[in-house]
């Protein structure tokens, strides 16, 4: 049964990708258990959806998809994004099921909203056990797309006044998930009339998301 998800994942990744982008892609929010809002930031995505289509000419789906970490339905979306402030909980079949789609050509981008990583950091090592977060070094790929940043992750808003770090776990040579911390691209991507963000700051959070998905669809 796995082999047949995976293989349905594999013809629906590569073929719009590698086709000048002539199928729509579907991205989704992850819905995870344990307390958390998940389902915080709920115009950021349609917002970089639009901003991804005038800037990178990439056909995304502008529906708001919700997939559950342990649905065998993440396989439809090659992109998947990951937000929130307070607990997560991955039992022990969701771990493996987020295991298996990443492994399998899948990418999370986690999005610190303030006061996840305590929990994260935890969950994930369920998912990879064998596997920390690394820093992702400011010349690396993901912060060279269509957009440069040459300091790496850009600073949305303060939190707890650190620098904004972009974290990777690496498997095989691929970045599987992005993890972004006290930056908050989330929060930049939402309307301007939530956060009361200046515009140029707004353009600093959507230009790094779309590096992301870019790289995400592109990396080798």
């Amino acid at each position: 049964m796995m082999k047949q998800y995976v293989s349905i994942f594999l013809i629906f990744l590569i073929t719009p990708f590698f086709s000048s982008y002539s199928q729509e892609v579907k991205i989704a929010k992850l819905k995870y258990n344990g307390g958390g809002d998940w389902y915080a930031n709920k115009t950021a995505l349609p917002n970089l959806i639009d901003f991804c289509e005038q800037e990178l000419n990439i056909p995304l789906n502008k529906k708001d998809y919700v997939v559950e970490v342990g649905s065998k339905e993440i396989y439809q979306y090659p992109y998947v994004y990951m937000t929130g402030h307070g607990n997560v909980v991955f039992s022990d079949d969701e771990a493996q099921n987020l295991r298996n789609y990443l492994i399998s050509g899948g990418f999370l981008h986690i999005d610190d909203n303030y006061g996840l990583d305590q929990f994260i950091r935890l969950e994930m090592k369920k998912v990879f056990p064998e596997k920390d977060f690394v820093e992702i070094p400011f010349d690396h790929p993901i912060y060279h797309q269509k957009f440069k940043f040459e300091g790496g992750l850009p600073k949305i808003h303060e939190h707890d006044g650190k620098p904004a770090q972009g974290f990777g776990i690496i498997y095989e040579g691929r970045v599987i998930c992005f993890y972004s911390y006290e930056s908050d691209l989330g929060n930049g991507w939402e309307d301007q009339s939530i956060h009361k963000d200046p515009q140029e700051v707004r353009l600093k959070a959507l230009k790094m998301g779309a590096n992301i998905i870019s790289f995400a669809f592109t990396q080798d």
